[in-house]
């Protein structure tokens, strides 16, 4: 009986140390997309023509308009501080370094699933920073990363 109770006991209080240690995340996929001059990654629905439009996009620079990061990512556990995502973006080096700009956006835990969030470079900043070499995605909680994914060239 004392051996019953005595795991019981271990039991309870590794569960609630677990808990207490805060969220984990894991950033599942990461979707780099090219948008044309009115925000578009494809011209139609279909996964094939995105992929097609995505080429056009690519061999064409003068057709560009942004960059949008689909982001799927999930957070299990109690979030004690807010959670967001940082997409760091590093361009062609001019000089010494190359360019770097850094896009955050807050959001919000899931209690089952996964979520997707976008994050987008666009418009005239997009113009003004140039060709994308590589980028990085993190997940945070407050100032502690939970999750990273990066482009090969990071």
């Amino acid at each position: 009986m004392r051996r019953l109770l005595l795991a019981f006991l271990v039991a309870t209080l590794v569960s609630v140390a677990v808990s207490a240690l805060g969220a984990t995340g894991d950033i599942i996929k990461v979707l780099p997309h090219l948008l044309d001059r009115q925000g578009r990654v494809a011209l139609s629905p279909s996964l094939y023509e995105r992929d097609a439009y995505q080429v056009i996009l690519r061999d064409n620079p003068e057709k560009r308009g942004g960059m949008r990061f689909d982001i799927q990512w999930k957070a299990r556990g109690e979030v004690w501080q807010p959670l967001r995502l940082k997409v760091q973006i590093r361009g062609l080096a001019k000089g010494d370094l190359p360019k770097e700009i850094v896009i955050e956006k807050k959001v919000e835990k899931s209690k089952w699933f996964s979520r997707w969030t976008s994050l987008e470079l666009s418009g005239e900043e997009y113009r003004e920073f140039g060709e994308i070499t590589s980028w990085k995605v993190t997940l945070w909680e407050g100032d502690w990363p939970l999750s990273e994914y990066q482009s090969f060239l990071w």
